[in-house]
């Protein structure tokens, strides 16, 4: 739906300014009229059945795949990205479209549970039914795959999505949107809708009636994000940042760990929120690991040419913060055996690692978003999992360790965790991404995700009736408590031997 009035912004490259397209700025009553028109088309998708929604969703994909080239072009554009990334980006979100599609009817589908011994003459049965319109606002960062995991998720549990895409990537997200619609013409464009603009777009879909919001952003904007959606007890998915740290065990392949460390932390420019923020690693293996991730960061470059590792920063605001906590870390004390505030060249951010930045301090409190990593050697794991819990955030991390991966995960205060690897859980499209605190609530991805977009429906139905056991009247008869007793007491009374 066009909007009514002609104010417009414009998207641009981040690396020179240049204009890539002008989209409307949205207002209120705009996205109002959106979202009713979301809802309509939102209940014949909803009828359509699963069946529909698997070949829509399919559809969608192969579109994408048929156009991956203007997609990869558009991404490396108004992100910066090197293609080589753009690309992979629209591979992983391929992946996620498609197991989306193929395991929606089978995670959603109703399914029966016991009533239990004292309702064993009913039927109990949960079903799953779709919330109505979701509004998802995502980031810029991932411009494509960022929106398409919930939007997946949302329209394969039979709900109508409008797609409010951050102004720094709104032309990917036009794309994706008319990719959908070029894959099924047969459908309502307002299953798959869009509203462009600013702050007061993304606030006036917070206030538009929709059913269910997913968000992707910076804490600061969930935190008034979730206030508004508080006052209309919309609820809502958030995913704010991170901080995620990487322990590098003594027992680790230091050697895939310092690989790992390079492109954790500085693939996408550091812009990734699940991305290695913090690192810390057993004394035994320190200086073999910070040896081979300064080996693997002294020709990493921020660029725009082919050749560049990564692209410069997208939001210019981001480079200040970049900045502002490199300069504190050293001032602090921090060692820099690659990079410092020198290497900091408008947009282009060259990598920079902190050795021993204040564990208090902003720059590892804090989420940076930017090609910086701090590293930290300590005595122990324990000492590696209490530094890596010591903050606010809780959304990913990291460990390398031959023989004890999975202790020291189960032991970190987060949402995901890559044992021997990095961000793998991303790609992994069955596992649910989400975390814990300032972090965000919710989750998205896999069937938790597809759960997240649907309400539970309990059921039950009485099939048969017993004469005289029926405690749900005010007139019982003489028989029913005595038995409703004898029935408690053989179940429980018995038990004893509780936690002394």
């Amino acid at each position: 739906m066009a909007p009514r009035k002609s104010a417009e912004f414009a998207s641009v490259e981040p690396a020179t300014g240049a204009e890539i397209a002008r989209f409307p700025e949205m207002d209120a009553e705009d996205v109002t009229a959106v979202v009713a028109g979301a809802r309509v088309a939102g209940e014949l998708w909803s009828a359509g059945g699963t069946a529909t929604r698997r070949r829509a969703l399919l559809a969608w994909a192969g579109e994408l795949s048929r156009c991956s080239a203007v997609l990869v072009e558009l991404i490396h554009r108004e992100n910066g990205k090197p293609r080589d990334d753009a690309y992979m980006e629209l591979v992983i979100a391929l992946e996620h479209i498609g197991w989306t599609a193929r395991n929606a009817h089978r995670v959603l589908a109703p399914r029966r549970v016991s009533p239990g011994p004292l309702m064993a003459n009913y039927r109990a049965r949960i079903e799953y039914e779709p919330y109505g319109v979701i509004g998802v606002i995502s980031p810029w960062n991932y411009p494509l795959f960022a929106p398409i995991a919930p939007a997946a998720s949302a329209l394969a549990a039979g709900n109508a999505v409008v797609l409010k895409p951050s102004e720094y990537a709104t032309a990917v997200g036009k794309e994706l949107v008319d990719a959908f619609h070029r894959a099924n013409p047969g459908l309502d464009p307002g299953v798959l809708a869009l509203v462009t603009g600013r702050g007061r777009t993304g606030a006036a879909l917070v206030d538009s009636g929709i059913d269910k919001l997913e968000f992707t952003g910076s804490p600061r904007t969930g935190r008034v994000i979730g206030e508004a959606c508080a006052r209309s007890f919309t609820p809502v998915v958030m995913e704010c940042g991170g901080k995620d740290a990487l322990i590098v065990a003594e027992d680790a392949d230091v050697s895939k760990a310092a690989d790992a460390a390079a492109w954790g932390g500085f693939s996408n420019g550091g812009q990734t929120c699940v991305g290695v923020e913090r690192i810390y690693v057993h004394r035994d293996v320190a200086n073999e690991f910070l040896d081979g991730l300064t080996t693997r960061l002294r020709h990493a470059r921020a660029g725009v040419t082919a050749d560049s590792t990564y692209g410069p920063m997208t939001m210019e605001s981001q480079v200040e913060t970049v900045r502002r906590h490199v300069a504190e870390a050293v001032a602090g004390g921090a060692a820099t055996p690659i990079g410092g505030v020198e290497r900091i060249d408008g947009r282009l951010i060259h990598p920079v690692v902190l050795v021993d930045a204040d564990e208090n301090g902003p720059t590892v409190q804090e989420e940076t978003f930017g090609p910086t990593v701090t590293v930290k050697v300590v005595d122990s794991i324990d000492d590696a999992v209490r530094l890596a819990n010591n903050t606010e955030f809780g959304l990913g991390a990291a460990v390398f360790s031959r023989d004890r991966g999975r202790l020291i995960a189960q032991r970190l205060r987060c949402g995901m965790v890559s044992i021997n690897s990095v961000l793998a859980f991303v790609s992994i499209p069955a596992l649910p991404f989400g975390g814990v605190g300032a972090s965000g609530s919710g989750r998205i991805h896999g069937a938790e995700g597809l759960l997240e977009f649907s309400r539970t429906k309990s059921i039950s139905t009485k099939m048969l009736e017993l004469p005289g056991l029926n405690g749900m009247l005010l007139d019982r008869a003489r028989v029913t408590m005595p038995v409703l007793k004898l029935m408690t007491c053989s179940r429980f009374s018995w038990r004893r031997g509780g936690v002394a």
